[in-house]
């Protein structure tokens, strides 16, 4: 399981983002899997980018979602995207294996740079059953929460502008 100190990091908001929790639900037709207990990566927007690694650390925008059982897809309020609830737009900066829930290094060891994917990330490899935040706070992931990452990888840390 992940520490505290390493959920908070991936759960980091900066300052000038503001988190929402959007009470209701959007659909998730394509991904028919939420009882998988392996990481599922579906390309949004393909890239002939080199590969990501666990030597790198990466520049990222990400959006999580819980994905119900019905396949519907719930808003945990974390987002670097202002179209997601965001602020402002916002990077994430992170490095596979380090700080990380093992779905999220799992999924994104299976991008390249400049990849956008949706990563499904079953409880067990996620938070568990551990709940994250709080109903009703800045975000909120309940106990054995399938996750659901829309995730767009730029590039490696300190790299070009984005």
């Amino acid at each position: 399981m992940i520490s505290s100190l390493a959920t908070k990091k991936l759960l980091h908001r900066s300052s000038s983002m503001k988190i929402s929790s959007l009470p209701f639900l959007f659909s998730s037709p394509f991904f028919t899997m939420a009882s998988s207990q392996e990481v599922v990566v579906k390309t949004i927007t393909p890239s002939s980018g080199v590969p990501v690694t666990k030597q790198h650390r990466y520049t990222s925008k990400v959006t999580l979602y819980i994905e119900e059982d019905d396949k519907s897809k719930t808003p945990s309020g974390w987002s670097t995207r202002k179209e997601d609830g965001a602020a402002a737009d916002s990077f994430f900066d992170f490095q596979p294996g380090v700080n990380l829930i093992q779905g999220w290094t799992q999924g994104v060891l299976q991008m390249k740079e400049g990849e956008r994917a949706w990563l499904h990330v079953p409880a067990p490899l996620g938070y568990g059953s551990s709940p994250m935040g709080s109903p009703g706070g800045a975000f909120y992931i309940p106990a054995n929460s399938n996750l659901l990452f829309d995730i767009e990888v730029f590039g490696k840390a300190g790299g070009a502008e984005f």
